[in-house]
């Protein structure tokens, strides 16, 4: 039942994309071959004569299919070397707006978590839904304390999500099993990657946990203010946070306030990001204009923690030599740091995958922040994956997918950010403290707990070398579980059931 149900929904997806002319489509007839392009011309046939670059006719077809594609999109919007640059630009603008549901819903969801006498009250002063989303909706609380603001999740969100997941993986199994040259790209492990981020975003407890963690980072590094829990008024369907005053990015005034320092706005956007990820290796992954808030005191506020990116160690010393490399123009370190990292198979070269890393990094050097774009550094990074060989990184994924969010939102705060002079002081910062004698000094000390951790292994693991070294007695014989008749007689019935099936 759960594969025709998988097919089902993929059937519904594909009309949907048939009808937006997404696949196979026109602007790119003249690419395809023959019967790929009588395909196209008859999808169109029966399509509803959508305009608009394929792009805006995907964002818009995912928008209309609901949750699951509409966060598909957000992380496809990652993929320049898959897509190209405009498909990507258009579905980084994906909006995830749709109409509230009722307040009696909301109170239904309140009750189940609470029950009836604390949902009285804790929440006594709920507003109506002000936001909503594919996932939840935002209402407003008035408290003797400071305002708050109450995230609730759909009704039935999670069964939704799960069966659309479902039929994503499915559909990428179906891919990865019949194209040789996907396997390169991994559609499995990046669609399991989408759908535990997903099914994370439906457990509102998760993304306190986040939300809070993301608040302690903040209060150090100061770039960043993040609304503090309430975890009394928290659950898994709810969350409730400290209301905060100011416009989201998304409104044009939001940057025409008096006062307002676009050029430091853009720098802490940029260096609070990466302090984040290399210094934490924990990061706010939907840094989109809706997810910022510009404070009365002109300060840069976050919300919406449901996507919180981590990195270990061997993905940040890669994101901060990456960076590092391209601001010193070390070209063979950036190769190096590649083959170091697995990134690239082993039986390349390091001086030819330098020498590509050359022809992206020097077009690019001394010219103005405008002309300098972290998102084609790394549309043209990904475009060498192909020719050396490198495989996709789920664990990057994210990652990547905020670094060109990050540096949109800065560019449209100031047209002239630089965002490598921007990162230079965090990544300069990170790479001495992480590489001089204090990282050494670390590094050191790990490696002794680690050696001493293996040491109290040691009896154990000999006690199982030992025992390996035994001759196993010989395997019992299997019981039969039919007599030998019985065994002909299934068989028998067996197809003479398939039989009648065929035949009737």
């Amino acid at each position: 039942m759960g594969v025709i149900s998988d097919y089902r929904r993929l059937m519904r997806a594909g009309i949907a994309l048939a009808r937006h002319d997404v696949i196979l489509p026109g602007a790119y007839q003249s690419r395809l071959p023959l019967p790929a392009r009588i395909a196209g011309h008859t999808l169109r046939v029966f399509g509803g004569g959508a305009k608009g670059r394929p792009g805006e006719r995907l964002a818009i077809a995912l928008e209309r299919l609901g949750p699951a594609y509409i966060k598909l999109g957000q992380f496809l919007a990652t993929r320049p070397d898959v897509f190209g640059a405009e498909v990507t630009g258009d579905l980084g603008r994906l909006k995830d707006k749709l109409p509230p549901f009722s307040m009696k819903d909301a109170r239904a969801a309140l009750v189940e978590e609470f029950g009836t006498e604390d949902t009285e009250r804790l929440f006594n002063q709920l507003s109506a839904p002000i936001a909503a989303a594919s996932i939840a909706q935002v209402h407003r609380m008035s408290l003797p304390d400071g305002d708050r603001a109450v995230k609730i999740l759909r009704p039935g969100i999670e069964k939704r999500l799960s069966a659309e997941l479902s039929a994503m993986k499915r559909a990428a199994r179906t891919i990865e099993g019949i194209s040789v040259e996907s396997q390169r790209l991994k559609p499995v492990a990046f669609t399991e990657t989408i759908a535990a981020a997903m099914m994370r975003e439906t457990d509102l407890r998760l993304e306190a946990g986040g939300a809070d963690e993301m608040r302690e980072i903040s209060l150090k590094s100061g770039h960043f203010i993040v609304p503090k829990v309430d975890w009394d008024r928290t659950g898994r369907r709810v969350l409730t946070m400290d209301w905060i005053d100011g416009t989201p990015l998304t409104d044009p005034a939001a940057l025409d306030r008096p006062g307002i320092d676009r050029k430091k706005l853009a720098n802490d956007i940029t260096q609070g990001f990466l302090t984040h990820a290399i210094e934490h290796g924990v990061f706010h992954a939907d840094m989109h204009e809706g997810n910022i808030i510009i404070t009365p005191e002109n300060k840069i506020a976050l919300v919406d923690f449901g996507i919180i990116g981590r990195i270990g160690m061997t993905e940040r010393r890669f994101l901060a030599e990456i960076l590092w490399g391209f601001l010193k123009r070390d070209y063979r370190r950036i190769a190096e740091v590649h083959f170091e990292a697995g990134y690239v198979p082993a039986h390349q070269s390091v001086g030819d995958f330098a020498q590509a890393l050359r022809s992206i990094g020097e077009p690019v050097h001394g010219k103005p922040a405008e002309d300098v774009s972290m998102g084609r550094i790394l549309l043209q990074l990904f475009d060498y994956t192909h020719t050396f060989g490198m495989s996709l990184r789920p664990e990057l994924v994210l990652l990547q997918k905020t670094m060109v969010q990050v540096e949109g939102v800065a560019r449209a705060i100031d047209p002239s950010h630089n965002i490598w002079t921007a990162s230079e002081p965090v990544v300069g910062g990170w790479i001495r403290k992480s590489f001089g004698p204090e990282g050494a000094a670390k590094l050191i000390s790990g490696n002794l707990r680690e050696v001493t951790n293996r040491l109290k292994r040691l009896p154990e693991v000999m006690d199982r070398f030992e025992a390996s070294l035994e001759p196993s007695p010989p395997p019992a014989p299997l019981p039969r579980r039919f007599a030998p008749w019985w065994g002909w007689f299934g068989l028998i019935a067996v197809l003479a059931g398939l039989a009648v099936w065929a035949f009737k």
